[in-house]
């Protein structure tokens, strides 16, 4: 029991979305066969694939447009709107949830996020379909995830999640007395003989089951490790603790979902927030026949309109009623280089990003050297309102230095004098962000890419 708890935390630190899910690959929506959809959806709104990407560019806060206070009030309107950012652990360059936040609000710095989580308690730290950053007015619809920990249905939970000799009332106890803790205030050398519950293993993992549970939240991270506190001393005063109904949950995700994605197939509605693995099914909020009746009566009662992409007409998709109307307004992406977290809220469904975007990416630091194709963390580089190409970097701390192991165009993109000036920009600005003073590029292609780019870079 020991052994499986431990090996969680050796997974988080791994980069793994969660202890019972596979690390991202080809993307979330690809792990379950989804029943045939029946929707009665009359007279669907038309819409080109650039007005598609529009919109989605516009609801990730992406399309250039600016718009976002500065400080920690930018940092609020951006979860308001994703709903969730994910939390990673690997750190070759700043970790994915800096990343995913900066690449939004340029101004960003990382004292806004722990402002938000430790003084202001606007957000709180949980699993969604992986471990994320979520609004903390958003806590209720996470009850349901909290109480399967607690009373494990599933027979795989039942063995995993049971307490068994977890220390789980001397850990409460001593946090309750002492108040907030690591995992490292529970190392004692000197009382090891005395037994083993203040071992770290064990220790460790009755305070992740604890968070699992609900009776421990995150207080804090001070250089990225956990603080755990009582719920009850974390949860601001007023917050609604109460159980949302299947009907809530459902209509909660698929508004919450379409606010982010602008428009999206059921699929994609269901994927959101939550773990689609067969083996996870007990830790949805929502079954798919439960969110296809609440799709199908939102749908009847206008709150959400279906709409059909052009190029793409196996299923339908829908967008919050009144956005489909927007087509005219919704303004064109800036010509803004951007480079995208492997996690960032656009591209975690991998399978949405080829069929919207034309891009396919695979996250590859999970495969063998001898099998990545572009690289151990390449970043997809938006430009405008499509892909034009990707980068591998390295954050080298010691020595200032980002390293592009490469840095790749598309082989249909076609790149312009303006755009060279304006990856060179991004790339310094991204080394900036990583704490480097200086970029060192070591491969392009095209080739001349390098001798292109090089130039302008920061030379320390």
């Amino acid at each position: 029991m020991r052994a499986l708890f431990a090996s969680a935390e050796s997974m988080e630190e791994e980069g793994w979305d969660s202890f019972f899910t596979l690390p991202y690959g080809s993307g979330i929506e690809s792990r379950v066969n989804y029943p045939s959809i029946k929707l009665d959806l009359m007279n669907p709104i038309p819409l080109s694939k650039s007005a598609a990407r529009r919109i989605v560019l516009n609801a990730q806060m992406l399309n250039g447009q600016g718009g976002l206070p500065s400080g920690k009030a930018g940092v609020r309107r951006i979860f308001d709107r994703l709903g969730y950012i994910q939390i990673d652990t690997i750190h070759i360059i700043e970790r994915s949830h800096h990343h995913t936040l900066r690449t939004r609000l340029p101004g960003y710095a990382q004292s806004m996020l722990h402002d938000l989580q430790a003084v202001d308690r606007s957000v709180f730290e949980y699993w969604a379909h992986a471990m994320a950053y979520l609004p903390m007015a958003d806590y209720r619809f996470f009850l349901y995830k909290m109480k399967q920990f607690r009373d494990p249905a599933h027979p795989w939970l039942k063995y995993h999640a049971t307490p068994g000799e977890l220390p789980l009332k001397s850990v409460l106890e001593r946090i309750r007395a002492e108040g907030p803790l690591t995992a490292r205030d529970f190392i004692r050398p000197d009382d090891r003989k005395r037994g083993p519950w203040w071992d770290w293993g064990p220790a460790k993992s009755a305070l992740e089951l604890l968070f699992w549970r609900g009776e421990l939240m995150i207080s804090e991270r001070r250089n990225f490790q956990k603080v755990y506190d009582l719920s009850e001393r974390v949860l601001p005063r007023g917050i609604d603790t109460s159980v949302p109904t299947d009907r809530e949950m459902a209509e909660h995700l698929v508004r919450q979902a379409l606010a982010a994605m602008g428009v999206a197939r059921v699929k994609e509605l269901f994927a959101f927030l939550q773990s689609t693995s067969v083996r996870d099914s007990k830790f949805r909020a929502v079954s798919w026949d439960r969110m296809t009746r609440t799709i199908d009566e939102m749908a009847e009662a206008k709150t959400i309109i279906p709409a059909v992409v052009q190029g793409d007409t196996e299923e339908s998709y829908f967008l919050l009623g009144g956005a489909a109307n927007a087509d005219p307004d919704i303004p064109k992406s800036k010509k803004t280089v951007r480079f995208l977290s492997p996690f960032d809220n656009l591209i975690i469904q991998r399978d949405r990003t080829r069929r919207m975007f034309d891009f396919t990416y695979t996250l590859e630091c999970y495969l063998p050297a001898s099998k990545r194709v572009h690289g151990y963390f390449v970043l997809p580089l938006l430009y405008g309102d499509s892909f034009a190409g990707r980068i591998d970097p390295q954050a080298d701390r010691k020595t200032g230095t980002m390293i592009l192991h490469s840095a790749a165009l598309e082989k249909e993109f076609k790149p312009s004098e303006a755009f060279y000036g304006k990856l060179s920009d991004a790339i310094a600005g991204f080394a900036e962000f990583n704490g480097c003073r200086r970029v060192v590029i070591e491969k392009t292609t095209p080739a001349k890419l390098k001798s292109i780019l090089q130039p302008r870079l920061p030379r320390g």
